[in-house]
């Protein structure tokens, strides 16, 4: 193996002028991406559900910020937006496939199998319906794709499996695009993030019961939270360096680079803390109306 090809390469993009897709631009991570590659003089289209929001983003923006309604989960809907695109700008250079939603806090055994369904079809499928539609235009622009994983995707999960699930697979359906668009000169890369502050994370974590108690387990610095700003900012300068991968806080750093071993160990010690077996006991309890919709 020649090992002068695993160091950085000196390939950049420059936004500037090009076509970038984003998903869940309405708000949070996805509108503070789009207001900052707009600084960096990018025609920023923005694709969210709530198309209140969405239009509400965009106009801070000005002319090059296009707000459209898309459906992640949806793959027509998807299909349908990225065409509108290209019929408007003839091309797309850039697609950050950004929406996300979490479950309704459950184990696996009485969570609802519909939330499960419903988190996986928007976090996971929603990046392939979202990345599958542009892939020629990425290749025929040797453009750059970015998929919004997490550091979920690589700790454990109980209580949300559903999200920590999603966000693997978001993982490797990032690397396995990032080596597949290599041959034809084009790029992706995964973003991963810690605890970003953001009106998910005040739900999953701060308004419920059970989130509010793992929130608390997570040890420092894994517990630090950065801004949605922040969050974009690391993937924007990412971005401009075509990286295979993102992580922020950079925290987080060693724990990606050591996962294998960290998270034996970590299963071995989750698996027999009596603190969170009563956590979990008491979320097993809820009403199954509130936590499996039945």
């Amino acid at each position: 193996m020649n090992l002068l090809r695993l160091l950085p390469t000196n390939d950049t993009f420059d936004v500037a002028d090009k076509v970038v897709v984003i998903t869940g631009a309405g708000r949070g991570i996805g509108a503070e991406l789009a207001q900052i590659l707009h600084r960096r003089r990018a025609r920023v289209v923005m694709l969210d559900l709530d198309e209140a929001k969405v239009h509400t983003a965009a106009s801070r923006l000005g002319s090059r910020a296009v707000p459209l309604r898309a459906d992640v989960a949806d793959r027509d809907s998807m299909v349908a937006a990225m065409a509108t695109v290209r019929d408007r700008f003839g091309r797309i250079d850039l697609v950050v496939a950004n929406a996300g939603i979490t479950p309704t806090p459950a184990t696996l055994r009485t969570m609802d199998p519909a939330d499960f369904d419903r988190v996986i079809g928007v976090n996971l499928t929603g990046v392939f319906n979202t990345v599958r539609p542009v892939l020629d235009d990425i290749v025929a622009t040797r453009g750059h794709v970015v998929v919004v994983s997490s550091c979920a995707a690589f700790a454990p999960g109980m209580g949300g499996s559903p999200y920590m699930i999603s966000k693997a697979g978001v993982e490797q359906l990032g690397r396995a695009l990032r080596v597949e668009l290599a041959a034809s000169g084009a790029s992706a890369g995964v973003a991963y993030f810690g605890i970003v502050d953001t009106a998910m994370t005040h739900h999953t974590l701060d308004d419920d019961e059970f989130g509010r108690a793992a929130d608390a387990m997570l040890p420092w610095p894994l517990n630090q939270r950065i801004s949605a700003a922040q969050a974009a900012l690391a993937v924007a300068d990412g971005i401009a360096q075509r990286a295979p991968r993102t992580i922020a806080p950079r925290v987080w750093e060693p724990y990606a680079l050591l996962r294998g071993a960290i998270n034996v160990l970590m299963d071995q010690y989750l698996s027999t803390d009596e603190q969170l077996r009563i956590l979990l006991r008491k979320l097993e309890q809820r009403p199954r109306s509130e936590s499996n919709g039945a």
